[in-house]
C-alpha cells in the first residue's frame, strides 16, 4: 500500500505512520511525503516478505471467522412474521366472500408474476400497523387494516416500468382511509418524477366515512387524488381496471385515467350507491343498472373496454401498452412491420361506387394496417366513427375513421365525443393520426341539438384543430359539409391529404344540394320526365365539381392514389414526416374543453 503525508514531516514521523498502517492492514505500507517520487519510509511485514503477498490482520481474520457464523437474529424473525400476517389481507371470511374475484395479491402475482414482468417492491406495507397490531400478531377480526387496504409499488408489466396501486377488498371493501391515501399520493407524485405509466386497479368502495377527518378534504386527502391525476394526464398514460364497485370518490379514478377497462359481471362505478339514490331519489335501481360495465361502454362512453374476467383485463392492457410511450417525451414504440391480414388490392372492391351505399369501414382498415395490431377503443359507444390503435409498416397510428355501416357515418354527438378524446390521448402521447374520411357530415334535427351537437362538434374540430403530431387525412368517398373539417381536411394542415378515386369534397351532397339551390326551377318543369332528366344533368354537373379529380385539379388535396396503394402510401408519408416538428400559438391554453 502506498501513502502520502503532508510536506515537512520528519523521518521517523513516516516510518512511525508506516509501521502502524502495516500492522493494521496486514501488507507493506509505503510512505511517500509530498511530491517526492521516493518513499521516506517502508515498513514490510514478516509474513508478507516471506509469501509475497499480504496476510490478512488477526482483526481481519477474527472478522471473517464471525461473519461466517453470523444470521438473522429474534428481531429479523419477528418481523418476517409480521410481513406475512399483512400479507394474508382481510379476514379469512371476506376472502372467502370475493367468488368470482382473485385475493389482490394473487392479483398482482397474475400481473407481474409471469415472463417479462416482475414485481419490483412495495411501499407501504406497515401503513396502519399500529392501528390493528399492537400485540404483534393481527386477529381475524373486522378491524384488520393490512396496508390500510391499499398497495402500492412498482413493477414490470411487459417488460416496462410501472408504478401501480391496488385495493384490497377484503379491508373494509377496500375503502380508502388517511394512510392508504397517503400511500397512493405518494405513489402518483413518484410517477411525475420517473415519467413512467401508472397502473391502477381499482376495487374500492369509496372513503371510509367513519374515519373521514384527516383526509377528506385536507390539502393531501382524497381530493388531492384529483388534483395528481390532472397533473399526470398527458404527462404519462394512466390506465385503469374495475374489479368490483367503485362507488363515490373512488368512480374518479376511473374517469380520470386515460383508458379504463370494466371486468364483466364484478365490476360498477357511480356516483352514489344504490341505497343513496333510492334516498335521495326515490330511484329502485340495482348496482348494473346504475354503473355497470354496459352502461359506461355503449350510454355514458366512462369506459373504453369490458374484459370477460380478470386474465383477459391483463391481457387487454398488455397489448394496449404496446402503442404507448412511457410519458410524453418519447415517441411509441415500433415493431418489426407485418403484412396485412387482407391484400390492399382488394380496397377498391370494399368501397362501392354508389355513395349511399353501405360497407364495414374495417374492411378497408383490415387492408391497410399490420396484421393483429387493430386494437379498437370505445367500440360499442358512436359507433359511427371508429377509434383505434394500430400499426402501418410497425408504427403505431391512431385511427379516427367513419364508420358507413352505423347510421350512413352521420356524425352524432356522441361519436364527435369519442374522436375527439381520442385525438386529444394520442397527440399527447405522440402517436400519429390517420383520418379515413367517408362521412355525409354532423347530423341534423332537433334531437342531436339538444344532446350537443355543436358543442361537441366544436370540441372535434378543436381536437383535430390543435394536435401536433403527424397526421395523414384519406378521403375514402364522401367528405361532406363539416365532416372534412373535423376529419383533419386541407385546412387543419396534415401532413398530407390524398384521395381515392371514389372521393368527393362538398358542402353537401348532390341530392340535398339539388333540391336546396333548384328546387323552385325544377317545380317550374311541368313535364315529369323532363324533370327528372333535367334534376338527373344538374347532379351529374354537381358530381364533376365535387369529384376528386376536381379537388386534385384545383390542388386541394395532395394526391389521388391507385386504392391497392394505399398503405404504401400512407408507410412511406407517416416513415417521412416521422420527426416533424409543429408549433402552436404562444397562449397559455385554449378556451375549448
Amino acid at each position: 500500500m502506498k501513502v502520502r503525508i503532508a510536506p515537512g514531516a520528519t523521518d521517523e514521523e513516516a516510518s512511525a505512520i508506516a509501521a502502524a498502517m502495516a500492522e493494521h492492514v496486514g501488507d507493506t505500507v509505503e510512505v511517500y511525503v509530498g511530491d517526492d517520487e521516493e518513499p521516506k519510509a517502508v515498513h514490510e511485514l514478516a509474513s508478507a516478505a516471506g509469501s509475497g503477498r499480504g496476510a490478512p490482520s488477526p482483526v481481519a481474520a477474527a472478522d471473517g471467522a464471525a461473519h461466517d457464523d453470523l444470521g438473522p437474529t429474534e428481531r429479523e424473525r419477528k418481523l418476517r412474521e409480521e410481513i406475512a400476517d399483512i400479507l394474508e389481507g382481510g379476514p379469512e371470511k371476506y376472502r372467502e366472500g370475493l367468488e368470482d374475484k382473485l385475493f389482490v395479491r394473487d392479483r398482482l402475482e397474475l400481473w407481474f408474476g409471469g415472463e417479462g414482468s416482475e414485481f419490483l417492491f412495495e411501499d407501504g406495507k406497515f401503513a396502519a400497523f399500529d392501528d390493528w397490531h399492537e400485540s404483534g400478531v393481527g386477529e381475524d377480526t373486522d378491524d384488520r387494516l393490512p396496508a390500510d387496504g391499499l398497495i402500492t409499488g412498482a413493477a414490470e408489466f411487459e417488460g416496462r416500468d410501472v408504478h401501480f396501486m391496488a385495493n384490497d377488498y377484503t379491508v373494509k371493501r377496500g375503502s380508502m382511509a388517511a394512510k392508504g391515501v397517503e400511500k397512493f399520493l405518494r405513489m402518483q407524485q413518484r410517477a411525475l418524477k420517473t415519467g413512467q405509466p401508472v397502473l391502477y386497479l381499482m376495487d374500492s368502495s369509496g372513503g371510509r366515512i367513519d374515519q373521514q377527518t384527516g383526509f377528506f378534504a385536507n390539502r393531501e386527502g382524497i381530493g388531492k387524488y384529483y388534483y395528481n391525476h390532472s397533473m399526470l394526464s398527458g404527462r404519462v398514460p394512466q390506465i385503469c381496471v374495475l374489479y368490483g364497485p367503485c362507488i363515490a370518490g373512488a368512480a374518479y379514478t376511473p374517469v380520470f385515467a386515460d383508458f379504463t377497462i370494466m371486468v364483466e359481471d364484478v365490476s360498477a362505478m357511480a356516483i352514489a350507491s344504490p341505497r343513496m339514490v333510492q334516498m335521495v331519489t326515490g330511484e329502485d335501481i340495482d348496482l348494473e343498472e346504475l354503473g355497470g360495465p354496459q352502461v359506461h361502454t355503449r350510454e355514458s362512453g366512462s369506459a373504453d373496454l369490458v374484459a370477460k374476467d380478470e386474465e383477459h383485463a391483463r391481457e387487454l392492457v398488455s397489448q394496449l401498452i404496446t402503442y404507448l410511450p412511457d410519458n410524453a417525451d418519447e415517441k411509441p414504440p415500433k415493431t418489426e412491420t407485418r403484412p396485412p391480414a387482407r391484400s390492399p388490392a382488394g380496397i377498391d372492391s370494399v368501397v362501392p361506387d354508389h355513395p349511399n351505399e353501405g360497407y364495414d369501414m374495417k374492411d378497408l382498415i383490415d387492408r391497410v394496417i399490420d396484421d393483429g395490431s387493430f386494437f379498437e377503443l370505445r367500440p360499442d359507444y358512436g359507433k359511427e366513427i371508429i377509434t383505434a390503435y394500430a400499426r402501418i409498416d410497425g408504427r403505431p397510428v391512431g385511427i379516427v375513421a367513419n364508420q358507413p355501416a352505423h347510421r350512413a357515418g352521420a356524425i352524432f354527438p356522441d361519436a364527435a365525443e369519442k374522436a375527439a378524446e381520442f385525438i386529444w390521448k394520442s397527440d399527447a402521447f405522440n402517436i400519429p393520426i390517420l383520418y379515413l374520411c367517408d362521412t355525409p357530415g354532423f347530423m341534423a334535427g332537433s334531437q342531436v341539438e339538444k344532446e350537443g351537437i355543436l358543442e361537441q362538434g366544436k370540441k372535434f374540430i378543436y381536437a383535430t384543430s390543435a394536435a401536433t403530431v403527424p397526421q395523414q387525412t384519406v378521403v375514402v368517398r364522401k367528405a361532406y359539409g363539416a365532416g372534412i373539417y373535423a376529419m383533419g381536411g386541407p385546412a387543419y394542415e396534415p401532413e398530407s391529404v390524398i384521395g381515392l378515386p371514389s372521393g368527393e369534397i362538398a358542402i353537401m351532397g348532390p341530392e340535398a344540394a339539388i333540391n336546396a339551390v333548384y328546387a323552385r326551377k325544377l317545380s317550374q318543369i311541368d313535364d315529369p320526365e323532363e324533370r327528372e332528366r333535367k334534376e338527373q344533368e344538374l347532379r351529374e354537373e354537381y358530381r364533376e365539381d365535387i369529384d376528386v379529380h376536381r379537388m386534385a385539379s384545383e390542388v386541394v388535396i395532395d394526391e389521388i392514389v391507385p386504392p391497392s396503394t394505399l398503405r404504401e402510401e400512407l408507410a412511406g408519408r407517416f416513415a417521412f414526416y416521422e420527426d416533424v416538428e409543429k408549433s402552436l400559438p404562444d397562449k397559455k391554453h385554449g378556451t375549448i374543453l
